[in-house]
């Protein structure tokens, strides 16, 4: 499989996925409606970028007859939980409806496989953690909901249409590349907020409770590098089935932990202040990957804080507004 459409190639895990895919030689079209994207998130030696929403299907059935993909990377998701739980219709309009017109036009091409970037959020609150491929998939939000949704969707194209599909399911990604990183409007993830206070644009992390059942109080949650996701998305295009995986380190990091590996990396003291526990927030969420480490061959290369935080510190540093586009 050499030829590549990754949709949502121009947001944060796209990007770098764009970026890794063309490091091995693989020939990739960027498909992104610049709703959340960035422009200059999107690696200039991509042989084709199509300005495009997903809700376009004959534009996106066009664009796979004609071109002929081996295969289809999808990212082109919304993502922030709390949103999903405010606005439920416009997650199941991209997540799902649009998803598959995705889909629809995969078949139309001919595409061999489509990866999935799907979300252990499917889960809800786990019953064990870490959590396995065949604990119940529960999901408490919409955004959750959608992504589930989708899979079930693509186990049917499976069934019906034999297009393979591989679904990866993670929590936390974080970290950078040395071009490309992390820029949300408004930002919502801990370590990039975390930096912002490094950067002096914030004067304080709030750290929402600190009386979990965990060593330190604070949240555990499961950090993976987004070098390491790129690195699953390319070696899922070979998976021995269609099916699912786990994504994850297997060490989940506190909130504490994370607060201090920051201090380290940036020498900045990151003060924080306790603030009530948010709903929803269960005390521990770590992936157990051991399936995609076996059959995927898929082996996590930035396994600690640091080495995490480091990296999205060093990009920063480059890019201290972000990519600056809008």
């Amino acid at each position: 499989m050499k030829k590549i459409l990754i949709a949502g190639g121009a947001g944060y895990i796209g990007s770098v996925c764009t970026e890794y895919m063309l490091d091995r030689g693989y020939d990739v079209t960027v498909l992104d409606s610049f709703v959340t994207g960035h422009r200059k998130a999107v690696d200039p030696r991509v042989s084709n970028l199509v300005e495009m929403d997903l809700a376009d299907q004959e534009g996106l059935t066009g664009l796979f007859v004609k071109e002929k993909f081996d295969a289809v990377m999808h990212f082109a998701a919304f993502s922030l939980v709390a949103e999903s739980m405010t606005d439920p219709g416009k997650y199941f309009r991209n997540n799902l409806a649009y998803a598959i017109n995705l889909a629809e036009a995969a078949k139309e091409g001919k595409v061999k496989r489509i990866v999935f970037s799907s979300t252990a959020a499917t889960f809800g609150e786990p019953e064990s953690v870490p959590i396995a491929e065949d604990a119940p998939q529960k999901p408490i939000n919409p955004y959750g909901e959608s992504k589930l949704c989708f899979e079930k969707v693509l186990a049917w194209y499976k069934a019906i249409c034999n297009m393979d599909y591989t679904a990866l399911r993670y929590f936390n990604a974080a970290g950078a590349s040395k071009n490309f990183g992390e820029d949300h409007s408004p930002e919502s993830h801990l370590i990039p907020i975390i930096l912002q206070v490094a950067q002096g644009k914030r004067e304080k992390i709030m750290v929402y409770g600190n009386d979990y059942d965990t060593p330190d109080g604070s949240c555990i949650r499961d950090y993976i590098h987004v070098i390491d996701l790129a690195q699953a998305h390319e070696k899922a295009l070979y998976a021995p089935a269609s099916g699912h995986y786990n994504l994850g380190t297997g060490n989940g990091l506190s909130v504490f932990e994370i607060i201090e590996a920051a201090r380290k990396v940036t020498g900045h003291a990151i003060p924080f202040e306790i603030a009530p526990r948010r709903a929803g927030d269960p005390p521990r969420l770590i992936a157990d990957s051991c399936r995609a480490r076996k059959e995927l061959s898929w082996q996590p290369q930035f396994e600690n804080a640091e080495a995490i935080i480091r990296s999205a510190w060093e990009w920063l540093r480059k890019y201290p507004d972000g990519y600056q586009d809008r």
